[in-house]
C-alpha cells in the first residue's frame, strides 16, 4: 500500500494485466459521469503510462496514470514537457463509492513517490478547473489561462515541484 492510502483503498501500481480495472473506473467516473466520449478517454497513451489503482473489497475504486520519457514529451510538448524529468499526471479517477475518503488525494501522492521512485523532479498536470483548489491543497501551482483540451471541460496547466 502506498504511504497516505486510505486502508480501505490501497494504492499500487499495476501492469498491463490490470489495466482493464482501471479502464472501468475511467469509463465510470469520465464516459458515464462527465460525459467525455470512450474513445478519447481509452486513448493510445495507456501503453506508455504507469497506472495505479486502488481497490476495495467490491473492486477497483480509484485510478491515475502518469506518462514521462518520450511519450509526455510527444503528447504534452505543445505545454511545454521537453525533458526527460517531467511526470504527466491524468486520468485521475476515483469512483462514487470511494469519494469523499481520501483517496484521489492518496492516488496523487503516490504518483509522486512514483515519480520519485524513477528519478522525476516534476509533476505537470492539466486540472478540470473544478478541481484546481483540489491540486492546489496538494502543492500544485496553476499557471496560463484556461483551456479547452479536447473533452468540453474547461482545465488549466498546473505544476509541482518534487
Amino acid at each position: 500500500m502506498s504511504a497516505g492510502a486510505p486502508a480501505a483503498f490501497p494504492v499500487r501500481v499495476v501492469g498491463p494485466g490490470e489495466l482493464p480495472g482501471c479502464h472501468a473506473v475511467r469509463r465510470e467516473v469520465f464516459v458515464a459521469e462527465q460525459g467525455v466520449p470512450e474513445a478519447e478517454e481509452i486513448d493510445g497513451y495507456d501503453t506508455g503510462a504507469v497506472h495505479l489503482l486502488a481497490s476495495g473489497p467490491a473492486g477497483p475504486v480509484g485510478t491515475v496514470r502518469f506518462l514521462h520519457g518520450a511519450p509526455a514529451r510527444k503528447k504534452y510538448a505543445r505545454a511545454g514537457v521537453d525533458d526527460d524529468t517531467t511526470a504527466v499526471l491524468g486520468r485521475l479517477a476515483v469512483g462514487r463509492a470511494a469519494r469523499g475518503t481520501g483517496l484521489g488525494a492518496a492516488l496523487v501522492r503516490a504518483v509522486e513517490a512514483e515519480a520519485r521512485r524513477l528519478g522525476l523532479r516534476r509533476v505537470y498536470l492539466e486540472a478540470q478547473v473544478p478541481a484546481l483548489g483540489f491540486y492546489e491543497r496538494l502543492g500544485y501551482a496553476a499557471h496560463g489561462p484556461e483551456f479547452d483540451e479536447g473533452s468540453g471541460i474547461p482545465h488549466r496547466a498546473m505544476t509541482k515541484a518534487l
